[in-house]
């Protein structure tokens, strides 16, 4: 379970570096191998192979009417691994689709992490924080 909000830089060869708290985990479950694609949202999605696989089988299910985010979501997926150092490759491409040039924000999200731009991530959070609380949370207790 990835959970938690990290600042990250990439370097100048697009390199992520995971934090160090999630790579016993990608080393554990996922023997450092990741799948990297695209959310419809405009960041990143990174998962473990394991559970890449178990969401790459939902995505190809979808019907014909949802067609193109199949293609958006499988035919942009990269796989990577994590180098010695724990860094992963963030392609040209992908990074282009997110508007990622440096600095990020990594958050867990469960069974995967969502990689945003961090300017993008912090004006979308403020966007959201200013919005009406959505109805879902209303009867939620904190």
């Amino acid at each position: 379970m990835f959970q938690g909000a990290s600042s990250v830089s990439l370097d100048a060869k697009g390199r992520l570096s995971v934090p160090t708290r999630h790579r016993d985990v990608l080393a554990a479950t996922a023997n450092n191998q990741v799948t990297i694609t695209r959310h419809p949202d405009g960041c990143l999605m990174l998962f473990p192979r394991p559970e890449w696989e178990n969401f790459r089988v939902r995505i190809a299910a979808l019907p014909a009417t949802a067609q193109w985010w199949k293609r958006i979501i499988l035919g942009n997926a990269m796989d990577v691994e994590l180098d010695g150092t724990g860094r992963v490759l963030v392609s040209p491409e992908l990074r282009k689709a997110a508007g990622i040039d440096r600095d990020t924000m990594l958050l867990g999200m469960g069974s995967h992490f969502e990689l945003w731009d961090r300017a993008t991530y912090e004006a979308k959070e403020a966007e959201e924080m200013a919005k009406e609380m959505p109805e879902a949370l209303k009867d939620f207790s904190f």
